[in-house]
């Protein structure tokens, strides 16, 4: 800092004290202010359009399958749906080891067993032949008549069971299909629980009746999806060839049987069966050759959604 003195004759004392002075003001002025510069973020190019993400959409729910529906020619039929159950027995044959669990996927089985009426349709429509026999064990006139339109058609073989399940648009069930809509989920003995059959539950050799009744007749034997007559009545045809040692290698999902094979399985007893054929893991003396038929042998459709 510079200063100009014209006048050389002030006290040295006070040109001290100017100095001073003007060296407190210059020391106690005020800062410049410091100009503000506004801070650009830098973009670095990478050749591509950056989006922002995008707004999450709402997903529809999947559509659930109807619990019931009616065919085209007026069969009911009830929901399995896809899942797991136990197929087996330790108590039976040595046929139905290892008891092994299964999956299967959701198909549709007839409420009630084939009747006369509904195999009628089938065979004024020219898609099926009468049954070989038109009576029943006791009855000379029955597949024809009214009084007994509303009962299982017998006589059926394993080639008339599944004609008739494929003029209706469906197919006869395969083993594991049929033991668990028979059984659900929980390896029950019977269509209705573990107890032993009686004439309330069903009709079986122990019901002294010696022929079909009326389908749907015990309703308080019913399978644990409401199928009716799963387990007595009449004896049903599924499409499986019979296989005795099928068990050991069958898959674990959707099985469908021995690729061929001599007899056709059949399932559920009939009226001419005691408690130890009707349960619903039995496979000994329930196979046949297809082409056989019997006073007590009927089907049961099922169908895939």
């Amino acid at each position: 800092m510079h200063f100009q003195l014209h006048n050389r004759h002030l006290p040295y004392s006070l040109i001290v004290s100017v100095a001073l002075a003007a060296c407190a003001t210059t020391q106690n002025a005020a800062p410049a202010p410091v100009p503000t510069v506004a801070i650009t973020p830098t973009v670095v190019a990478t050749g591509e359009d950056v989006d922002p993400p995008p707004t999450p959409q709402p997903q529809p729910e999947a559509t659930a399958l109807p619990s019931e529906i009616v065919d085209d020619h007026g069969i009911r039929m009830l929901l399995v749906p896809a899942g797991e159950f136990i197929m087996g027995s330790d108590q039976g044959f040595h046929d139905e080891q290892p008891v092994h669990t299964v999956y299967l996927d959701a198909f549709y089985v007839d409420i009630y067993e084939v009747t006369n009426a509904s195999y009628v349709a089938c065979v004024e429509a020219g898609a099926c032949q009468p049954p070989r026999f038109t009576g029943s064990r006791q009855r000379y006139d029955y597949f024809w008549e009214a009084e007994f339109a509303n009962y299982p058609a017998v006589y059926l073989s394993w080639y008339d069971a599944d004609t008739y399940c494929t003029w209706r648009g469906a197919r006869l069930p395969t083993e594991a299909e049929w033991e668990k809509a028979a059984s659900g989920t929980d390896g029950r003995t019977y269509a209705w629980g573990n107890d032993k059959p009686n004439p309330t539950l069903t009709n079986y050799a122990g019901s002294n009746t010696w022929d079909p009744v009326e389908v749907g007749s015990h309703p308080v034997g019913v399978s644990p999806y409401g199928l009716h007559d799963m387990t007595g009545n009449v004896y049903e045809w599924v499409s499986d060839w019979y296989g005795e040692d099928y068990y050991h290698v069958s898959p674990a999902a959707n099985p469908t049987g021995p690729a061929s094979g001599t007899w056709r399985v059949t399932k559920g007893g009939s009226f001419w069966n005691w408690d130890y054929r009707l349960r619903i893991a039995n496979r000994n003396n329930t196979y046949l050759p297809p082409d056989s038929v019997h006073w007590d042998g009927g089907a049961r459709c099922a169908r895939s959604p």
